[in-house]
């Protein structure tokens, strides 16, 4: 790479000896080939200008450099950390095919659920203290992490009732005075001493959120830029509603931060309106973190605007519990901020915003720096929330999990899409076949052909799709039901606010019904 250096310079000084010994030395080297796979590598991570300095970069550029400064470099290990963050779907998808391909071994650590399932053929887990290893992708860890926990778990069942069975032995009173009886109450100690395994994720869920009124954001025509005669994206029109969740997406640079901020009231709209509704209350998850007080306690910052949040359903939560839904232990929570990793500190900024009691979220990639265990424990709190998401991730996995419509932002455009990411690749590689002609005709209907139509027994993909994603949202509208039920009981004589929440019980009551009746349909269907 150095030899490369000095030939660049040398062309640029207009060096006609320099360049014609360099070009010698590169020919020798095979250097040639080594300075078009790196140009290759820098167009395909989002760099164009190679002659640009390195000081005039964004923070996202600079890391998307330092990706490509490891992927050029010939060696027998790679080593990666988050190398997904900063990078939109296209490139990631370049870059799962491209280390595939690659002859060198991988050590990758990443929250990109999806990209593991992809690139790795081994897993190593780090969980309270141990290391454990599995063959397979992610979706196989996952099976076997299952099957350990359930092992795990049976132990944990046997540990407690030795320790319930020596317990009574000690308490009656049996004097330990043999070796004997001595071994046995040393026994009873070190069971007790063992460190029972706790899985991630078995905390209740609590939302924090406050009431919504009808009018939410309504966006008519409107469009943004930071020069007027080139807007970033136009004519966007939508209503949001209730329990609206949105993923933003598109690739780097073409506005999706930019639209959040318009959302928010941070910039305005060249052109069309916002319009915010009085009962918006939002909670801006930003990709910089704020600065926080080195010398402050975990539990201090989080009770910085009190102890307790008092949500819509009459639920009061406490600091304190919102820290250990969030993976804050007990200890974690007296630790001082000073300590705490870049992943711990956007988990406390997370937590922060919720103490405000936000009821429009608009998260701008929150994933980055986040791992898998947060990541899990916030998708279970989103589906819990009452309010409405709106959010920017690369992170597919996540925008599967969370998701049920899209923005699509092109340059200077923008589109919707009613269904998950991966439903949205899935009709957009279809349209993509459509027009190279690929797409494959459909099988003429004849005697011989129809196998008597086969009433398929089992679901089509798209079917089975459905069905998870009914099968995940049924009990968060369950829920929603209940707590409504419970609002009305304490409304008492405020016939105003009795009358609105009525209005959404039976809103909500007739989605519970129609997912309920769907889902019995594709049960059906199943058998």
């Amino acid at each position: 790479m150095k030899l490369l250096q000095r030939y660049e310079e040398a062309v640029q000084r207009d060096d006609d000896a320099a360049v014609v010994a360099l070009s010698a030395e590169m020919d020798e080297q095979q250097a040639w080939e080594l300075e078009a796979h790196a140009k290759i590598i820098l167009s395909k991570l989002g760099i164009s200008n190679f002659s640009q300095s390195v000081d005039e970069l964004s923070g996202g550029q600079r890391k998307r450099l330092g990706l490509a400064r490891a992927l050029i470099m010939p060696c027998d290990l790679l080593i990666m950390d988050e190398p997904t963050n900063h990078l939109d779907d296209k490139t990631i998808l370049w870059l799962e095919e491209y280390l595939r391909d690659s002859k060198a071994a991988i050590l990758l650590s990443t929250h990109d659920r999806y990209f593991l399932d992809c690139v790795a053929d081994s897993m190593i887990e780090l969980d309270r203290g141990h290391v454990y290893t599995y063959v397979g992708n992610y979706g196989q860890y996952l099976e076997q992490r299952q099957a350990r926990l359930e092992r795990e778990e049976a132990s944990e069942a046997k540990r407690r009732n030795l320790i319930r069975r020596e317990k009574a032995w000690i308490q009656r009173g049996a004097q330990a005075r043999s070796t004997k009886q001595k071994a046995r109450k040393e026994r009873y100690e070190q069971l007790c001493a063992i460190e029972a395994g706790k899985p991630i994720g078995e905390v209740e869920m609590f939302d924090t959120s406050v009431r919504l009124g009808k009018t939410i954001i309504d966006i008519d025509d409107m469009a943004f830029g930071y020069d007027p005669a080139r807007p970033l994206f136009q004519h966007v029109t939508y209503h949001v509603v209730k329990h609206d969740r949105i993923g933003i997406i598109g690739e780097n640079g073409v506005g999706k931060s930019t639209l959040l901020q318009v959302l928010a009231g941070q910039l305005a709209p060249t052109a069309g309106t916002v319009t915010i509704g009085q009962t918006v209350r939002f909670g801006f998850f930003t990709q910089q973190l704020p600065q926080f007080d080195e010398g402050m306690r975990v539990i201090d910052y989080v009770q910085e605007h009190g102890h307790f949040v008092t949500n819509q359903f009459g639920q009061r939560i406490s600091a304190t519990r919102l820290l250990d839904q969030f993976l804050f232990t007990e200890e974690m929570q007296y630790t001082y901020i000073a300590k705490l990793s870049g992943g711990e500190r956007r988990r406390l900024y997370l937590l922060r915003l919720l103490m405000d009691q936000p009821n429009v979220l608009l998260l701008d990639e929150p994933t980055n720096d986040l791992d898998i265990p947060t990541l899990t424990v916030l998708e279970r709190y989103l589906d819990t929330f009452q309010g409405v998401v709106l959010v920017v991730s690369h992170d597919r996995y996540f925008l599967d999990r969370v998701v049920d419509k899209l923005f699509t932002l092109e340059k200077e455009t923008w589109d919707r899409f009613y269904g998950d990411y991966s439903e949205y690749l899935e009709e957009k590689y279809s349209h993509h076949q459509e027009k190279k002609g690929e797409k494959a005709t459909a099988p003429s209907i004849t005697k011989t052909n129809i196998t008597p139509a086969k009433t398929k027994a089992g679901l089509t993909s798209r079917q089975e799709e459905e069905l998870r994603r009914i099968t995940e949202e049924l009990p968060r509208y369950e829920a929603m039901l209940k707590g409504l039920n419970a609002a009305i009981a304490a409304a008492g004589s405020n016939y105003e606010e009795v009358e609105s929440l009525l209005s959404e019980q039976k809103e909500t009551q007739e989605k519970v019904d129609a997912l309920t009746e769907r889902w019995c349909e594709l049960e059906d269907l199943k058998a």
